[in-house]
């Protein structure tokens, strides 16, 4: 799951996305073993707030920042969020890419 997503932000970061951080919300976010390895996939800090209602609040803040017409979005920090950092691991992406590869292979023979 964690190394679909980092592919998904290298298609963003391959259109001119800067990646900065990550935020983990959701069933991933609730497992201790996602938040322990999520940085070494996405090779940057992974920001991990308490269960909420993030998507009402991510609509809320870009309402906001529309309204308020800034360049920048306005704060977002929940309180009791955490934040995981770890040196990248090339071969976890490595070694999913490979079975993603063989899955891929497969499904096209059959």
């Amino acid at each position: 799951m964690l190394c679909a997503l980092a592919d998904g932000l290298d298609a963003l970061a391959a259109h001119g996305a800067t990646v900065r951080r990550v935020i983990l919300v959701g069933g991933g976010a609730r497992s201790a073993a996602v938040r322990r390895i999520a940085a070494q996939v996405f090779g940057c800090p992974v920001v991990v707030p308490p269960p909420g209602e993030y998507v009402a609040d991510g609509a809320a803040r870009q309402a906001a920042w529309l309204a308020l017409g800034t360049g920048e979005p306005p704060s977002w920090t929940p309180s009791g969020t955490q934040e995981y950092a770890a040196e990248p691991v090339p071969g976890i992406r490595e070694r999913y890419a490979q079975a993603r590869e063989r899955h891929l292979d497969r499904l096209s023979q059959g």
